[in-house]
């Protein structure tokens, strides 16, 4: 018995159906047989049972095979498993090809995180990325080489590579000596292939196809621009670098930022790339200077309204000091709204996981606070929030986990399907084979976490509480801060020591002063 169930245990969903089938077929048998041994069916119950056995057995028996075809379509799509280390290069061109095609819109290390999940779902993505000081070059050495600063497509690049660990350290890496010294290697590739192509936007496509990524990397613009802000104060700033610190300094908001000059054009193959996506996704990053701008380069924001892509807005988790102070999401939608229109966001993620308040409190400390998540009031603005737990803590900074995230995404694209009754779409099986994939992946890695080694108990020691083991790192932080504040009494009671002391020696002085002269007199 215990070996059946294993064996039904580790089937991919056909073995049940199997069985589903053979019971079906011996409801259909058993309703025969009480045909045929009944002489009149005059008794109601009889007849009852009979119309019931044959019903059940007939459903059973079609839903089985329906099933069984379903589930190897899918075992076909996802029959990688096994020959992983075979055929990576196979398993994309075969499989992630026929994923959905999609378009992340945004800028910093938010969108990394976004294209770094969705590449394990499908090979179809457009990153469309701000550059770097918007068309300035920068210079290096005495022979004046001039690069464009293109750092945000270099990030994106990196993410949608295989291996983006190792492809960052390569692409990041700086020249310390020689003629090539303070170069990174992201930008000389860059520049050579601009100088092979003499186009920008073809470069860095070819660099794509060189460095085996997946999917591609269009800058929004080649043209020269500058972000430019109008606060509600009604100053102008017209230095990006320059807004979050005026806002900050004249303690008002921004009302609205634009480009200069107003008709810069798109890079070539970015309308395209809107108008055939099958999800638009726009964000995370900073409002005001990466994300909103993209939308404002012609014919960009119009490409996405006209587009029946889902749009899918994905909130940051923090404010940004300067920039969207006590903004709530409404408040992210609102602005996105009122500088590209309505009907450029169906669906917003908004992150509801609990995030450790010690690292909170370290962005408190920054002028950041938790994006507020105002469901009811998103829902009035004609747009659906999809919350989840979608942040994690990397290196003491809150980010998007890139595994959730991807997940949220691709959950509202199977959940599409579904509304249109698609659920035999090969793409759909597909998506919703490797999300199923991807989650028991994800609760496997969670047990290991839990399951710790055992260690060899101490005598007398005590067992960790399963409070300690959830909030260690709260507790842990807790017990420096209170080790801090006592050093910090224990200082101050020493300088109040000393300068006691201090006065005292000074009174003893002024008093001996004092009669010394009294005798002279």
């Amino acid at each position: 018995m215990e070996n059946f169930l294993r064996w039904f245990k580790n089937s991919k969903g056909v073995k049940r159906w199997i069985v589903v089938i053979f019971i079906s077929m011996i409801l259909i048998c058993y309703g025969f047989s009480k045909v045929m041994a009944t002489e009149e069916l005059g008794n109601v119950l009889e007849l009852i049972e009979i119309v019931f056995t044959f019903v059940l057995g007939f459903v059973g028996f079609v839903m089985g095979i329906i099933f069984i075809q379903r589930k190897t379509i899918e075992a076909t799509l996802t029959s990688t498993k096994d020959s992983e280390e075979i055929s990576d290069v196979k398993v994309s061109n075969s499989i992630y090809d026929k994923g959905p095609k999609l378009v992340v819109i945004g800028g910093g290390s938010g969108i990394n995180n976004v294209l770094e999940g969705l590449k394990k779902y499908t090979t179809n993505i457009t990153a469309i990325a701000t550059v770097s000081s918007y068309g300035k070059e920068k210079t290096f050495s005495k022979k004046e080489l001039k690069l464009r600063p293109m750092e945000d497509v270099q990030e994106n690049m990196i993410a949608l590579c295989p291996n983006s660990e190792k492809m960052n350290q390569l692409m990041k890496y700086k020249f310390t000596e020689g003629k090539l010294k303070n170069l990174n290697f992201g930008d000389i590739i860059l520049s050579a292939m601009e100088n092979v192509y003499e186009d920008s936007g073809k470069s860095i496509e070819k660099s794509s196809e060189i460095l085996n990524m997946v999917g591609k990397v269009i800058p929004v613009t080649l043209d020269e621009m500058n972000i430019c802000a109008e606060l509600q104060d009604g100053t102008i700033v017209e230095q990006k670098n320059k807004i979050a610190e005026t806002v900050s300094d004249k303690v008002t908001r921004i009302n609205r930022v634009y480009i200069n000059p107003t008709n810069c054009r798109p890079t070539a193959g970015i309308i395209e790339a809107i108008k055939e996506a099958e999800a638009i996704v726009i964000g995370p990053g900073s409002l005001y200077t990466n994300v909103i701008p993209n939308l404002l380069i012609r014919g960009v924001a119009k490409a996405i309204k006209d587009s029946k892509a889902l749009k899918i807005y994905v909130s940051n988790i923090m404010t940004e000091s300067g920039q969207t102070d006590d903004y709530e999401v409404s408040d992210h939608i609102k602005a996105i709204q009122e500088h590209a229109g309505d009907g450029i966001i169906d669906f917003c993620i908004a992150d509801t996981g609990e995030i450790i308040p010690e690292y909170v409190r370290k962005y408190n400390l920054k002028g950041s606070t938790l994006v507020g998540v105002d469901a009811k009031k998103v829902k009035t603005m004609g747009v659906t929030t999809y919350e989840a737990n979608v942040s994690t803590v990397k290196d003491e900074h809150i980010i998007h986990n890139p595994d959730n995230i991807a997940r949220a995404i691709i959950e509202i694209i199977c959940t599409d399907f579904k509304l249109k009754d698609q659920q035999s779409d090969e793409e759909y099986l597909l998506l919703n084979s490797k999300l199923k994939e991807e989650e028991k992946k994800d609760k496997t890695n969670k047990e290991k976490k839990v399951k710790e080694p055992k260690k060899i108990k101490e005598k007398g020691a005590r067992k960790e509480s399963k409070f300690t083991a959830k909030y260690k790192e709260r507790i842990k932080s807790i017990q420096e801060s209170e080790l801090s504040r006592q050093a910090n009494i224990k200082v101050r009671e020493k300088a109040d020591k000393m300068i006691s002391e201090e006065e005292k020696r000074q009174k003893e002085e002024f008093l001996r002063e004092t009669y010394e002269e009294t005798l002279k007199k």
